[in-house]
């Protein structure tokens, strides 16, 4: 009798390796700490994600925060607590999330501008109906499109299903420059990522200061007078 061939293993891709679950006390703090300690970090929303590799921040003193002029029906959620996305709609065609910082009423603010794609990757595919992965979320609208973010995920927490938030698990090379896609306070220098990721929204103009490295849980001079 012939001897049966063994079955062929099955390959299956590993999970990134992710970082403790960031809780909403990690955004209780100035949004100038957060915004580059997000930079490596894993955001996942129903399983479909990746690592951050660039944002943007926005204080309530801020001419270019959606919260400004004062709280409206549209950005209510950046007066509330710490935690919780903030999503709106950019130019009345993507949606664009946000993670709420600082203490309640700050309405202070991080944008997600790009991750790289690790987890999901053939759903993110199919949402946006490409192949190229470099190109599935190198954008504040790619990446809500690729990984299902609407209008029902305003105001949801940011530690709870159906988002996930892991701390980077590596030293992250991360570098600052202006932001992009505004016409006010186009001077500041709030715009975060990591240094040669091919996954950006746009190349940071050379040479890109390195941000200033931030402790967790403890302020730097600059951070408190930009506060103020």
């Amino acid at each position: 009798m012939a001897r049966k061939s063994p079955a062929p293993a099955i390959s299956r891709t590993p999970a990134p390796r992710t970082g403790k679950r960031l809780t909403r006390a990690f955004f209780a703090r100035s949004v100038h700490e957060v915004a580059p300690e997000l930079i490596g970090a894993t955001f996942l929303v129903d399983g479909v994600g990746g690592m951050i590799v660039e944002v943007e921040a926005y204080h309530h003193t801020d001419p270019a925060a959606h919260s400004f002029r004062g709280q409206t029906p549209r950005n209510a959620v950046m007066f509330g607590p710490p935690g919780f996305a903030y999503v709106y709609r950019s130019y009345g065609i993507h949606w664009c999330v946000n993670f709420v910082c600082e203490k309640e009423g700050s309405a202070s603010a991080v944008l997600i501008r790009a991750i790289e794609p690790t987890m999901g990757i053939e759903e993110m595919r199919r949402r946006r109906k490409l192949e190229d992965v470099h190109a599935l979320c190198s954008g504040p609208g790619k990446l809500t499109e690729a990984m299902g973010i609407t209008i029902a995920h305003n105001g949801l927490p940011l530690d709870a299903v159906p988002i996930e938030l892991f701390a980077r698990t590596a030293d992250v090379d991360v570098i600052r420059g202006v932001r992009i896609g505004i016409t006010k306070a186009v001077e500041l220098p709030w715009r975060y990522g990591a240094k040669g990721s091919r996954f950006l929204s746009k190349p940071f103009a050379a040479p890109a200061a390195p941000s200033s490295a931030v402790v967790p849980g403890k302020r730097t001079k600059s951070a408190q007078t930009r506060d103020q």
